[in-house]
């Protein structure tokens, strides 16, 4: 699952204001013993400086060719794939989803899938993390039906019942975000069995409160 094929052409454009995840998910990389793998990678635009910041190959795990056509570097081991049935060589001391990528996963059974896939691919005391908006009902009453100019022409549309939100572009390209409360996601993790590390509200580790507007979760694999 990623980001819809038909807008790969403007992706950075849409995540060129997004900076500060890069130095979290570093010094997550920093930390991990054995292979990194980021899920959803995309055009590398973290995976490479994470790369560069280990001076080793990340695995980089998309299911767009035009994403990973886009992404197509030397420090990267691109690999085409759908995050909920990957397979890696060997167990991955860390595996990241940055952007909030898993909110293109539509279902929670498919989400199921991924923290599944995830735990038997990390090896023990591995870590997996990822970030997600925290759904703000004023923010979607504001936005829904408002058609925004940058970074590219789109109308947001917003579907409360079905827990999705519709990125609309002019040209009727679309792509769909699915978002999760922060009991799902708990209960993502309890299900896969990957005990919660950390839960922040932002990527200098600040305190997730109910102010709180994005979702950064940090969850390990039991040693053996």
């Amino acid at each position: 699952m990623s980001w819809d094929e038909a807008l790969a052409d403007r992706y950075d454009e849409w995540a060129a204001h997004l900076t500060e995840d890069i130095p979290f998910y570093v010094d997550l990389a920093r930390e991990a013993d054995g292979p990194v793998v980021e899920l959803a990678v995309g055009t590398g635009r973290v995976a490479t400086p994470v790369a560069r910041a280990i001076e080793r190959k990340v695995i980089g795990i998309d299911s767009s060719p035009a994403m990973l056509a886009k992404a197509n570097d030397p420090l990267l081991d691109l690999r085409h794939a759908d995050m909920r049935d990957f397979t890696l060589d060997e167990p991955a001391a860390l595996i990241y989803c940055p952007f909030r990528a898993l909110l293109h996963v539509p279902t929670w059974a498919d989400r199921r899938r991924v923290f599944e896939n995830v735990a038997a691919a990390l090896k023990p005391g591995g870590r997996f993390a990822w970030n997600a908006f925290a759904f703000d009902h004023h923010v979607a009453v504001r936005l829904d039906g408002v058609r925004q100019t940058e970074p590219a022409p789109h109308t947001m549309r917003y579907s409360v019942g079905e827990n999705r939100i519709d990125i609309v572009r002019d040209d009727g390209t679309t792509s769909t975000l699915w978002w999760a409360t922060k009991n799902e996601w708990l209960g993502l993790i309890d299900v896969a069995g990957l005990p919660l590390e950390a839960l922040y509200g932002g990527f200098a580790r600040e305190p997730f409160t109910p102010d709180s507007t994005e979702y950064v979760f940090i969850v390990r694999k039991e040693s053996a």
